[in-house]
């Protein structure tokens, strides 16, 4: 089931987004999870450098 999935954003319009993943500490538990988001190429940069 996988593969579909990755060939369906390797084709067309699917080469435009990334797939983000952050670590981010929890203010409630103080411990960290992972953020994790399919963005568009060109607002990387953005997801990175906000809190």
């Amino acid at each position: 089931m996988a593969k579909k999935v990755v060939a369906s954003l390797q084709k067309g319009a699917g080469k435009n987004y990334t797939k983000c993943l952050k670590l981010v500490k929890s203010e409630k538990t103080d411990a960290y999870v992972f953020k994790e988001e399919m963005i568009l190429n060109a607002e990387v940069k953005d997801f990175f450098s906000k809190k």
